[in-house]
């Protein structure tokens, strides 16, 4: 594939790297607070007295608000620019882990945590965006992956900085403490983040209500690109998803008897293993475009053979050489999901972008709220059997993978048709 940029690529460079860095930094933010529940899953059953499915309530209702939000803010996005949507963004998430330290009830924190996933979902999309609107598109696969790979970051954050500070100073501390970073990257947005770099204006869309909605999305879902980026969102993010944001901890210390402050290492060992994972991915996708199915299955066939491994161990433990490999393969399943954005980027144009990465990051959150439902579900039912609750994976997986083997054919013929379509165009000389 040819990496010469078209004319109407922007330019690149530090000052795009600069906004660019400002948006990623909201992202980074955005994804501590989502996941800084994941470190504080038995601190929050013990505050307010709740069993494991309420519990999962809080990931579940937190995520679900987070899908339902994913083609509304794509829209936002195409429509109002990503300054104005990541504003919105930043000032709901702060206010939704602020009122989380300081929820008094199970009630008030469930709120809190609908408002935090309702700003955080504001923010992947945005930074996209705003990513195509300032790098040429030979760096999206790449861009893309280093977006990925702030979160994980974040997530990094939380499994370091707040596990340890909630045994120091206490949860209200912890979370209103972990707050002013959202004030920090609100400041950040306002003074430095622009859409697009000047000359690079996008052409003024026509908006016509409820049937220019209707048109974006049913535009979006008809191109194959889509809904293929959207399966290989929804098959290999969850399984990562789940282990981080809630179940890893309690699994790792009550079903396999390691101590909190092992399963913490565990845990970074994962978000480690992912920073490694999204370089290396973003680097074989950005050099070989055909690697984008098999990185994805392939990333699928191991998460799966690795828990297997794990849930079908003789005894009442797993060894330590398990677990630690089970949570290096969960590394890669973050920057396997963010294949699927390199799906539906090329199969829809720039006025659709943030319509059609909406769609394709419901996949992985719809996957991972069924899945955070299932495994409470299960472990209430069956006295706290983390095996049969973990087996709920497997079921996802299989639904997912078929669709990808369903769709994959299609849309490479139509990105090779596309392809040919845009060198003629380039290379056409209109007469005199």
């Amino acid at each position: 594939m040819s990496h010469t940029a078209l004319p109407s690529d922007p330019p690149g460079g530090r000052r795009a790297a600069l906004v660019w860095g400002v948006g990623v930094c909201v992202y980074l933010v955005a994804v501590i607070f989502r996941t800084s529940l994941g470190v504080a899953g038995l601190d929050a059953a013990d505050r307010f007295g709740v069993n494991a499915s309420a519990l999962s309530t809080f990931s579940i209702l937190q995520l679900l608000v987070y899908a339902g939000m994913q083609i509304p803010v794509g829209l936002m996005v195409d429509r109002l620019g990503t300054k104005k949507v990541l504003t919105l963004g930043v000032v709901l998430f702060t206010l939704g882990q602020l009122g989380f330290a300081l929820s008094p009830s199970y009630g008030t924190a469930l709120a809190s945590r609908a408002l935090l996933g309702c700003g955080d979902a504001m923010t992947f999309i945005s930074v996209l965006r705003l990513g195509t609107r300032w790098f040429p598109a030979r760096r999206g696969p790449l861009i893309a992956q280093v977006a990925g790979l702030f979160g994980v970051v974040g997530n990094l954050v939380s499994t370091i900085v707040i596990a340890r500070t909630l045994d120091g100073l206490g949860w209200t501390a912890t979370f209103a403490g972990s707050a002013l970073a959202g004030a920090v990257v609100l400041v950040l947005v306002t003074l430095f983040l622009k859409d697009h770099p000047e000359g690079y204006e996008p052409e003024p869309a026509q908006h016509a209500g409820a049937a220019y909605v209707r048109r974006q999305i049913a535009l979006s879902w008809r191109e194959p690109g889509t809904r293929l980026g959207m399966w290989v969102h929804f098959t290999t993010q969850f399984p990562a998803m789940v282990f981080l944001l809630l179940w890893g901890l309690p699994f790792l210390v009550e079903d396999q008897g390691l101590s909190r402050g092992a399963a913490g290492d565990m845990l970074t060992l994962t978000v480690l293993a992912s920073m490694v994972f999204g370089m290396t991915y973003g680097q074989i996708i950005a050099r070989h475009h055909g690697a984008r199915v098999p990185l994805a299955l392939g990333t699928v066939a191991a998460t799966g053979v690795v828990w297997a491994t794990t849930l079908a161990y003789p005894g009442d433990h797993a060894p330590m050489w398990v677990l630690a490999t089970l949570c290096v393969v969960l590394g890669a399943c973050g920057p396997a999901s963010m294949i699927g954005f390199d799906f539906a980027r090329p199969a829809n144009p720039p006025e659709r972008q943030g319509t059609a990465s909406g769609i394709v990051n419901m996949g992985g959150f719809t996957a991972s709220i069924t899945t955070l439902l299932a495994v409470g579900v299960l472990l209430d039912a069956t006295g706290g059997d983390y095996r049969i609750a973990f087996s709920s994976v497997f079921a996802l997986q299989a639904l997912g993978v078929a669709q990808i083997l369903r769709l994959r054919a299609r849309t490479a013929r139509l990105e090779r048709e596309r392809l040919v379509a845009s060198r003629v165009e380039a290379v056409h000389v209109p007469a005199a």
